[in-house]
């Protein structure tokens, strides 16, 4: 089925919530049109602004009515921050937009967890303001953590900013997987394991510390391959760092890989996995300074599956770049090959049609 065409932007009070590929991409703080390359990545909705600080989404697949599905944004604001959650148009539903909350940073969504007898999805955001998780259902979005479940063991120092959930498929356990503002130069991450309180919340313990830091930067952006067991993270201005994202194996210390380690112009940020089947597909970085999509091989090489080549390099309209999701499941005639969202500086997010993508990657 061939997509519908959608002609015109639509406004949202004062703001731009999106518009088609294909037709001039909207206004945005710090770029034009005329400015940017007549290869760059054309977003098909650009988001209605956050108030403080767009920062980093995730995306809930609605299974029952795909186009129903959400994107939950983080808006970084010290003390008005929130969770924003938007439609596939871009607009906020505010009834379930949680708000005010002190810096949250990186967000994550996970399906199957169990909570009261019942599997539910929830989204999970680092809240830097309280040095805590903080724990929703979706899609209402009710609370589950009983105000914040604390990370870190309370020291401010790391203050929390990444986030990336992990579900085994041994036994169905569920991890949240942590990096802060700061750490020492091995077993920077933390993992906790998430559990039914027994009271209508999740609690957290902690089960490993892992992951070796350059200490140059900070490490932010975390992505877990959920079928191939694999956790990603970006240690900024370095390169990408590869693990097993399951605590209880015996080499779960090893580091498997550091790759992108050139032709990045600044920090490597957001990391996602587009599968195209259960073993292949693509890793998806930004480059934030470059303003650009590093495109690497999920699978690896040739008999070397731990070394990842970039693919492309493929510019974008989204600003500098942090936070980014993905997803290869079909979500709407607009959409029908899956999702990209990335955010901008702008206090927007930009969702991308993956055939945009696909067309400028090599044939495999």
């Amino acid at each position: 089925m061939q997509p519908s065409s959608l002609t015109a932007c639509t406004v949202l009070g004062l703001l731009l919530s999106g518009c088609r590929s294909g037709e001039s991409p909207p206004a945005t703080a710090g770029s034009s049109a005329t400015s940017q390359a007549a290869d760059t990545l054309r977003p098909a909705v650009v988001t209605a602004a956050v108030l403080n600080d767009s920062d980093d989404p995730a995306i809930w697949i609605d299974t029952l009515n795909p186009s129903r599905s959400l994107i939950i944004g983080t808006d970084k604001g010290d003390s008005t921050g929130g969770l924003y959650v938007f439609t596939l148009d871009g607009r906020i539903d505010s009834t379930h937009t949680r708000r005010p909350l002190k810096r949250p940073n990186n967000v994550d969504v996970i399906t199957g967890v169990s909570l009261g007898g019942k599997r539910i999805d929830i989204a999970v955001t680092a809240e830097r303001g309280t040095m805590s998780l903080r724990m929703f259902r979706l899609p209402d979005m009710t609370p589950i953590d009983g105000g914040g479940v604390a990370v870190f063991d309370g020291d401010a120092t790391r203050a929390p900013m990444g986030i990336a959930m992990y579900r085994r498929p041994s036994d169905g356990a569920v991890f949240a997987i942590v990096g802060g503002k700061s750490g020492p130069s091995e077993g920077y991450l933390w993992q906790y394991r998430l559990a039914d309180a027994g009271n209508g919340t999740l609690s957290a313990t902690r089960v490993r510390t892992f992951g070796a830091y350059s200490g140059k930067k900070e490490i932010e952006a975390i992505a877990v391959d959920q079928q191939l067991g694999f956790v990603y993270y970006s240690d900024e201005t370095v390169g990408i760092r590869k693990y097993y994202a399951d605590p209880d194996r015996a080499d779960a210390a090893k580091e498997l890989a550091l790759f992108g380690t050139t032709g990045f112009v600044g920090d490597h940020e957001g990391i996602a996995v587009y599968p195209t089947s259960d073993s292949t597909g693509y890793l998806v970085v930004s480059d934030q300074q470059g303003q650009r999509l590093q495109i690497f091989a999920r699978e690896g090489a040739a008999r070397a599956p731990h070394t990842h080549l970039v693919l492309a390099s493929i510019p974008v309209a989204a600003l500098e770049t942090d936070g980014l999701d993905v997803t290869a499941r079909a979500l709407s005639p607009v959409f029908p090959e899956g999702l990209l969202v990335m955010m901008s500086t702008d206090k927007t997010f930009h969702f991308y049609d993956w055939r945009d993508v696909r067309k400028r990657l090599p044939l495999n």
